[in-house]
């Protein structure tokens, strides 16, 4: 057993929140993952947490006064876990102030084109429809900026003729699930 302690951070159906435990599975990545941080309630990662074993931390952003007190009681929660490392999979809020001082240079996101290109929402729609050629996904550290941290590694895909957003969405996912494990694994035993 590794004595890294990580958490994942996800918002939605949890498939990079999945295949990082898969990935991970004995260890291989070094380190424990050990905390679920979701804001939805109703997300199906919440399940699959469940299904494997790891613990949901479920904090809903609406029911606290501010960001800061909303990442405060994230923080607490992630100290109680005594969590080293964070992994944003799918976390579909810009991270603050607060979670940032307590995590610097410790939280990984996963981002669905070649940053600089299409930051934030809808990376995948953006690409598609402003017609480019290539797209990809980028492993990138978390700063104060909307997906402008230092990048770690990226991984360029053509988009072909007759991809749709759909069929463009699962190939981005199939490197997604391949890329970030790979790149948690050399963060981590560096």
């Amino acid at each position: 057993m590794s004595n890294i302690k990580a958490a994942i951070f996800a918002s939605g159906a949890g498939s990079n929140f999945e295949a990082i435990i898969k990935a991970n599975k004995g260890n291989k990545l070094g380190c424990d993952v050990v905390l679920l941080v979701c804001d939805k309630p109703e997300a199906v990662v919440i399940a699959k947490a469940a299904e494997l074993g790891i613990t949901s931390c479920v904090v809903n952003p609406g029911t606290f006064p501010s960001k800061e007190a909303y990442e405060g009681e994230i923080v607490t929660a992630l100290r109680m876990a005594k969590v080293d490392w964070i992994f944003l999979a799918g976390y579909m809020r810009i991270v603050g102030p607060t979670l940032l001082r307590a995590y610097e240079d410790s939280i990984l996101n996963v981002h669905p084109s070649l940053l600089p290109a299409f930051p934030g929402l809808d990376a995948i729609g953006q690409a598609f429809r402003a017609r480019v050629l290539t797209t990809g996904v980028t492993i990138h550290f978390i700063d104060e900026g909307v997906d402008t941290g230092p990048i770690i590694d990226q991984e360029a895909l053509e988009i072909l003729a007759d991809d749709t957003e759909e069929s463009l969405q699962y190939r981005i996912q199939e490197i997604e699930h391949r890329l970030y494990p790979k790149v948690i694994k050399h963060v981590l035993n560096r």
